[in-house]
């Protein structure tokens, strides 16, 4: 399958001719370039990460702690056009992703016209009965969300899944994005690049306009994070001190008064907006897990209250199930009134009796997901798979085959990528960060480019071996 190629086009011999006008001037200076400087430049470039101490723990590995993410030194390019598209359709999706979350914890009105199927809904794993009855402050559901997008030709940008729980990666982002800066800054000089910088004063913006109406002041904004042992607690700890707010652990908060406090060394201290980087299931063991030592107790009647906002909200979580992205057309069109800007992949439901067949009968050729997966685990890569593993994959989906769907095996585009034997083409995604609140939508220019270092993989998650690599979008 040939796969689309970001710098030389679909027509273009990878690292042979001319690029695309995007690349020109990386181009030029890629040419002028020896191996051996490209070779120093990855070097130094690990160092930084290993000095910054940016690391990403993967389950069940022993030396997690110690695991660098792969950094590519070779940027990917947008244009400042092709980026204007992704913006409005990112948009979009935004808006429509939390007036379907409002509606479906409220009067239902996409379910009573058919848009969705009920069961989809109410049986979804991530559906919380205990907030329709707790309108969101502002009425903001995601208030950030991480929408990976693929590429498969010069104007065909694809939705491929909807991160509204806890989405991740930003902080690579903005690293990376410092590292390009250092390590090469004659490129810098040589292109307009839009600034990702900004994202962590626009976050600060945000969280602050959507605190509740009883915040006193200026609003108190912290980041809730499970601890040192999570896998992102780089990230926690990072977007907190960017922010120049307090990262706290479950422990640090208690609630008094129908209020949520934080405990500091000059007595305790009223918190209006929590950043929450845990999952619905150990919020608050009073409500949800009784097990959990991670939460706050009496959080979830505070924030009924109305006294206390929890970003994202719980039970956004629906939005992230695959099923329901199937259903997205749909779904823009309900409440927005607008054709969808952006593209959703051909999706099978396995859950209904002729998809599975289809999916079935086809499992050499198809991506299989499960409906509430994430990380890439959990996941069939059909034409990638061998017979053994396509057999126990159709024995699991005739099983539960309401817990998966079905895709066809989309050619992912490919960038030139610095690996081993030099410049070769990898498969990439793209995840824009998107910021809602009461102040509108913002979305960062560009966002983490994710690239499968493996040759012919399309796999790009970094728990299973994917990179990164910086992402310009040029002013034009």
């Amino acid at each position: 399958m040939a796969a689309y190629d970001e710098m030389f086009g679909a027509d273009g011999a990878f690292a042979d001719g001319a690029s695309r006008a995007v690349y020109g001037e990386l181009k030029l200076w890629m040419d002028a370039a020896s191996p051996e400087f490209f070779d120093a430049r990855r070097r130094q470039a690990e160092l930084f990460f290993r000095r910054i101490g940016i690391t990403f723990a993967v389950g069940g590995e022993a030396e997690a702690s110690e695991r660098l993410i792969p950094f590519d030194i070779v940027p990917r390019i947008l244009s400042g056009g092709e980026w204007r598209k992704l913006e409005r359709g990112l948009i979009q999706r935004a808006k429509a992703l939390n007036a379907f979350l409002c509606d479906i914890y409220g009067p239902g009105e996409c379910i009573k016209a058919g848009v969705i199927p009920a069961e989809l809904v109410y049986q979804n794993s991530q559906y919380r009965v205990e907030m329709t009855r707790i309108p969101p402050p502002h009425g903001v559901f995601v208030h950030i969300s991480g929408t990976d997008l693929v590429r498969t030709g010069e104007d065909d940008f694809y939705v491929l899944e909807d991160n509204a729980r806890t989405p991740s990666g930003v902080s690579y982002m903005l690293e990376n994005r410092e590292v390009m800066m250092r390590l090469f800054p004659e490129l810098f000089a040589r292109h307009r690049i839009a600034p990702v910088e900004t994202y962590t004063d626009g976050l600060l913006s945000t969280l602050k306009s959507v605190a509740p109406v009883f915040a006193e002041g200026d609003p108190t904004a912290v980041v809730l994070t499970p601890g040192p042992f999570n896998s992102a607690f780089y990230e926690h700890s990072f977007l907190a001190d960017k922010m120049g707010v307090e990262l706290v652990e479950g422990s640090d908060l208690f609630v008094q008064d129908c209020r949520v406090h934080m405990r500091t060394t000059e007595g305790p201290r009223q918190v209006d907006v929590i950043y929450r980087r845990i999952d619905d299931d150990f919020l608050d063991p009073l409500v949800f897990r009784p097990d959990s030592a991670i939460g706050v107790p009496g959080l979830m009647s505070v924030y009924e209250a109305g006294r206390v906002t929890i970003v994202n909200a719980p039970g956004a979580g629906v939005a992230d199930d695959k099923a329901v992205y199937s259903y997205m057309p749909e779904i823009i069109r309900f409440f927005t009134g607008e054709e969808p800007i952006l593209k959703t992949v051909p999706t099978w439901r396995c859950r209904e009796p002729d998809s599975l067949a289809y999916v079935l009968e086809h499992l050499p050729e198809l991506v299989v997901k499960e409906v509430n997966g994430s990380g890439g685990y959990g996941m069939l890569v059909g034409p990638t798979a061998s017979k053994a593993e396509i057999e126990a994959f159709a024995a699991k989906l005739k099983g539960d085959p309401t817990g998966f769907i079905a895709q066809p095996t989309l050619a992912l585009s490919t960038c030139p990528t610095f690996v081993e034997k030099g410049l070769a083409p990898r498969h990439v995604d793209l995840r824009p960060f998107v910021l809602t609140g009461a102040d509108g939508v913002r979305v960062t220019p560009g966002g983490l480019t994710r690239v499968a270092l493996t040759e012919g993989s399309l796999v790009v998650n970094s728990s299973q071996g994917g990179g990164t690599k910086d992402t310009w979008v040029l002013d034009d």
